[in-house]
């Protein structure tokens, strides 16, 4: 099943997202911004999409980084993956950052990020005073040495 989602362009130049590929998980968002920009080495920014959505209850938007711009330019997103709920409304704008030793020329139209649209579980949350125990107990970061 296919969830219907509901997209309102914010500005005619915003251009609404499409799946590259027969089997692509994510959407490509573009920047819908008057200009073009330069995001220096280890400035980061909030790019707007020109779009709001409607994502039915139960899913939410995961907002991705885009590997070319990652491979190329050292482009990511600071808070990846973020969430688009599906209560809001907004603009959806993309956090980015420059993790490259060059600045980086953003256009108008240009692909910054994906979207993948995701089911979504919302837990029943339960306190105990004592949590079952097992084989790897507190264990951290690295604790099951691979």
């Amino acid at each position: 099943m296919r969830p219907r989602v509901q997209i309102k362009k914010l500005r005619p130049d915003a251009v609404v997202p499409a799946y590259m590929s027969e089997h692509a998980a994510g959407l490509d968002l573009s920047a819908a911004i008057a200009a073009p920009m330069v995001i220096q080495p280890g400035e980061r920014t909030a790019i707007g999409t020109g779009l709001a959505f409607a994502l039915p209850p139960g899913y939410e938007g995961q907002i991705r980084p885009r590997s070319g711009l990652a491979r190329k330019h050292g482009i990511t997103l600071v808070n990846s993956p973020g969430t688009l709920d599906a209560d809001f409304r907004a603009e959806l704008m993309v956090l980015v950052i420059n993790h490259g030793a060059e600045p980086v020329r953003i256009q108008p139209g240009d692909r910054i990020a994906q979207i993948v649209i995701a089911p979504v579980v919302q837990a029943e949350l339960v306190e105990v005073d004592e949590l079952d125990t097992t084989a790897r107990g507190a264990g951290g970061f690295g604790s099951t040495g691979r």
